[in-house]
């Protein structure tokens, strides 16, 4: 800076200094505090003083020097104050408040689209294997995945129950077109027997079990994150609307409004007086800090286990492969069935008739299951992880929310002349007191009394929705696959996943999938069985898209969806 500049500079510094003792010994004119106070309270307003005069009738901007403020000014802005300290506590949360209710809307409309990708999977596999039976099992789909949908998004709804549902719905139709087929239509009396028989026959073995486990571990978890995310808008809504105490309003009044009525219209609180107005103002919300940062940490923790078998997205995208399981576990036991079923509800009396079929377009390829692994951008997890990521700078908002209000916007910077309640100053000499209600038996500017209902009642719904959070975060040990007896590979995890919960795949959004043989084939099966099956059902030449699964059925490895490519004729 050149020696010129530096000097003009100086001398602007000099008179500044010097309008600001000036104006603190006395001011001339109100005009510019008239016209201030119009601009804030919009419009003309009636008996302003064009010069300053005695202010006996002040409550609050009290001073022994002549005034610009009248009493009903002093009512006026005492409005504007707690508007302005709205309006701060509004500005100051909007970005956390956009950060958790975005992510909240993405995460809901994310659960929804796979919702309709796994109805469209599961409708895409009874239209392509099941030709006879897709139209009439589309209405059970359609309920089943809206009852996800339900249940997810916080209905009233039981997994267990609409998963019994679902199969209890399906077995009739496996029952009429692949174990007994002969003809194609029963009464209505007859389905609903062997509906109810489901349960008892066990036809598609232990897969219902092991949805309702998947269902449990991956839906409740996704269903509490997401209730736990609307209940930190609600806080947030709450507190960015909170009432303050006449002392209060008060107080505001005195730090933002009372300097102009000394026609001090730009000078800034102190920043030791705004710290002591703030924090005592603010002593109630304080006190939710440490229930926030649990709640924070706990969603973290949560977010964090949910994968695998945990993992909602693996489990939507990947329901068809378990209900084809369900269907060939059924057409395998199917002479077992055939009796139990003939001994549970008699013999139907039918009459041949044709079944509707699903319908698409025939001069098009056969429809397949077109289900790509996601990159790992696109994934659910990812989107949790980069938004836990982002809320956790937010851990301490409301332990330092009094202090950023004043340093970032209310507050003179350091070093310059200030306000502190009386006059302007060269510093606040009055003692600070720390954020909280325990603080503020000192606070020289502010009287704290109780505690604020509103916010005992916001720490309760914080507290639970912790401990919610916490009886959803299992933390199981990484995955383990080896080989089990008799060369199949068997799925494990140990701590909280079992044989009955299909344990299997990674949380990636990959359809990808291990079966466990002895889960589906019975114990008197053998390779010759499978292969028999094929040539009673006049298979022979395999589709070239099935070659990788002739291979692996010669080693005993292969999944039941290459089972159906290799049964072209049973459907």
């Amino acid at each position: 800076m050149g020696t010129p500049t530096w000097r003009v500079g100086c001398c602007c510094l000099l008179l500044l200094a010097l309008v600001v003792c000036t104006r603190s010994e006395g001011v001339q004119s109100c005009e510019e505090v008239r016209k201030l106070f119009q601009w804030r309270l919009v419009g003309a307003v009636k008996g302003l003083p064009d010069a300053p005069r005695p202010g006996p009738d002040l409550q609050v901007c009290v001073s022994k020097k002549p005034t610009c403020c009248t009493r009903k000014m002093e009512e006026r802005y005492q409005i504007a104050a707690r508007q302005d300290m709205q309006q701060a506590l509004q500005a100051s949360s909007s970005t956390l408040k956009f950060l958790i209710s975005r992510n909240a809307a993405v995460f809901q409309e994310t659960l929804e689209t796979l919702i309709r990708q796994a109805e469209n999977y599961t409708s895409i596999l009874f239209c392509n294997s099941y030709r006879n039976m897709a139209l009439e099992a589309a209405a059970s789909i359609q309920e089943f995945f809206t009852d996800v949908g339900l249940y997810l998004f916080g209905a009233d709804a039981n997994p267990e129950e609409f998963v019994n549902r679902f199969f209890d719905s399906l077995f009739p139709l496996v029952y009429n077109h692949l174990i007994n087929p002969a003809v194609t239509d029963s009464s209505l009396e007859y389905s609903e027997c062997i509906r109810m028989a489901r349960r008892d026959i066990r036809p598609f073995g232990t897969i219902p079990q092991r949805v309702m486990g998947q269902m449990g571990r991956s839906l409740l978890p996704s269903r509490t994150f997401l209730q736990a995310l609307n209940l930190g808008i609600e806080v947030i809504n709450t507190t960015d609307h909170l009432l303050f105490s006449r002392e209060c309003g008060r107080a505001f009044l005195r730090m933002q409004y009372c300097p102009h009525c000394q026609g001090l219209t730009l000078s800034k609180p102190c920043m030791g007086y705004c710290l002591n107005v703030m924090r005592g103002c603010l002593a109630q919300m304080a006190e939710l800090n440490p229930h926030w940062h649990a709640y924070i940490r706990s969603l973290e923790e949560l977010s964090d286990a949910m994968h695998g078998t945990y993992d909602i997205e693996h489990l939507l995208l990947n329901f068809h492969v378990l209900v084809n399981d369900a269907v060939m576990q059924a057409h395998l036991d199917r002479q077992k069935l055939l009796e139990q079923v003939n001994k549970l509800c008699g013999h139907p009396i039918r009459s041949p008739t044709e079944s509707p079929r699903c319908s698409f377009d025939g001069s098009k390829e056969k429809l397949r299951l077109k289900i790509s692994t996601r990159n790992g951008e696109d994934t659910l997890a990812n989107r949790r992880k980069e938004f836990i990521n982002s809320l956790r700078l937010h851990r301490t908002f409301y332990g330092g929310l009094a202090d950023q209000l004043c340093v970032n916007d209310l507050a003179a910077a350091d070093g310059l002349p200030c306000w502190n309640g009386e006059d302007i100053v060269k510093s606040y000499t009055q003692r600070v007191v720390g954020n909280g209600i325990k603080a503020q038996s000192g606070n020289p500017e502010v009287k704290v009394k109780g505690t604020d209902p509103v916010i005992n009642q916001i720490i309760d719904k914080l507290k639970h929705v912790i401990q919610l959070l916490q009886g959803r975060s299992p933390k199981p040990d990484k995955w383990e696959v080896h080989l089990g007896s008799g060369g199949g590979i068997v799925e494990q995890v140990s701590g909280d996943c079992d044989d009955e919960d299909g344990c299997g795949g990674s949380g990636s959004g990959e359809v990808k999938r291990t079966l466990k043989i002895t889960d589906w084939m019975p114990e008197e099966m053998n390779l010759s069985d499978v292969k028999q099956i094929h040539q009673t059902h006049g298979g022979s030449t395999l589709d070239t898209t099935a070659a990788g699964c002739t291979a692996a059925m010669e080693s005993m490895t292969f999944p039941l969806m290459c089972a159906v490519m290799v049964l072209p004729g049973f459907w």
